[in-house]
């Protein structure tokens, strides 16, 4: 197993296999045996577009493709078996005690229901709760990712919303259910540079009061950097190296130090930026 083991794993994956049919009758595998633990952090997961990084935080939570082959030696949220347990167990644990925040919310949330019914969705989808204290927990949660005049934000639509009031939405949604692991995929990958910090802030916060564990998917190394604590480098659907956060400019790897030398630097005059020398034995 890649890193060293937590002591008190909230999440457990080893040697997670997926792979999808393709034009030539065979499969494909788009997830080739990764493996990490997670106890109550913030691990970031980060790789180019195709490295399986998504499709990892899918297979956690049951959302891969019907198509889609799953198989692990092991993938256990706090002793319950992901691969084996029952639709029933999936629906109840999905969105309460295993959440997850996609990157645009104006895909993700419904368009024809009001922001608030959204939320209170979900809560009443895991807890039997009144119609006014349903209420009374929405307005909290809006109140809780900094939402100004919740009490308005909450009988908007989302189209009536900015992508980062709609995000801050998203995450009010899946927190409202206190969930212990949320699996946020590019949550801020559509949002502007202020607007991105603001909301790395508010989970930041969340994660600590609460003492979630918390998996963050990005395609930015810097932004994760300064976000997580320990940090998964992800390559054609494999790990290829496991750094802590403070650690990343001793990363060894050559796919890392590809990926930290193309970045950009202020007061750096580097045209044209550096590209990747791909190796084809990273992907074996």
């Amino acid at each position: 197993m890649v890193g060293t083991p937590n002591p008190d794993p909230v999440l457990v994956v080893e040697a997670l296999r997926i792979s999808f049919p393709n034009r030539d009758g065979g499969r494909t595998e788009a997830v080739r045996g990764v493996s990490f633990t997670l106890g109550r952090e913030r691990l970031g997961i980060v790789g180019e577009s195709g490295s399986g990084k998504s499709q990892t935080g899918r297979a956690i939570l049951g959302l891969t493709a019907p198509e889609g082959l799953v198989s692990a030696k092991r993938l256990e949220f706090r002793g319950v078996d992901l691969l084996h347990c029952t639709p029933k167990q999936r629906r109840e644990m999905r969105g309460g005690r295993i959440a997850m925040v996609l990157q645009d919310p104006k895909y993700s949330l419904n368009p024809v229901m009001t922001i608030g019914a959204q939320i209170e969705e979900t809560l009443r989808a895991h807890s039997k709760v009144s119609g006014r204290e349903a209420r009374a927990r929405a307005m909290a949660a809006l109140e809780a990712v900094q939402i100004d005049q919740p009490e308005r934000v909450y009988r908007l639509y989302p189209h009536e919303v900015s992508g980062g009031m709609g995000q801050r939405a998203m995450i009010a949604m899946m927190l409202i259910a206190d969930p212990e692991l949320l699996i946020a995929d590019e949550p801020t990958s559509a949002l502007d540079v202020t607007v991105q910090l603001q909301v790395l802030a508010i989970l930041d916060a969340l994660v600590v009061q609460r003492g979630m564990g918390l998996i963050f998917i990005s395609h930015d190394l810097r932004l994760v950097s300064t976000f997580c604590d320990r940090i998964l480098v992800m390559y054609a659907g494999k790990i290829v190296e496991e750094v802590s956060a403070g650690n990343l400019a001793a990363a060894q790897h050559p796919y890392t130090r590809g990926l930290l030398n193309c970045l950009p630097r202020l007061g750096d005059d580097r045209h044209p930026l550096p590209t990747l020398d791909r190796q084809p034995e990273w992907a074996i």
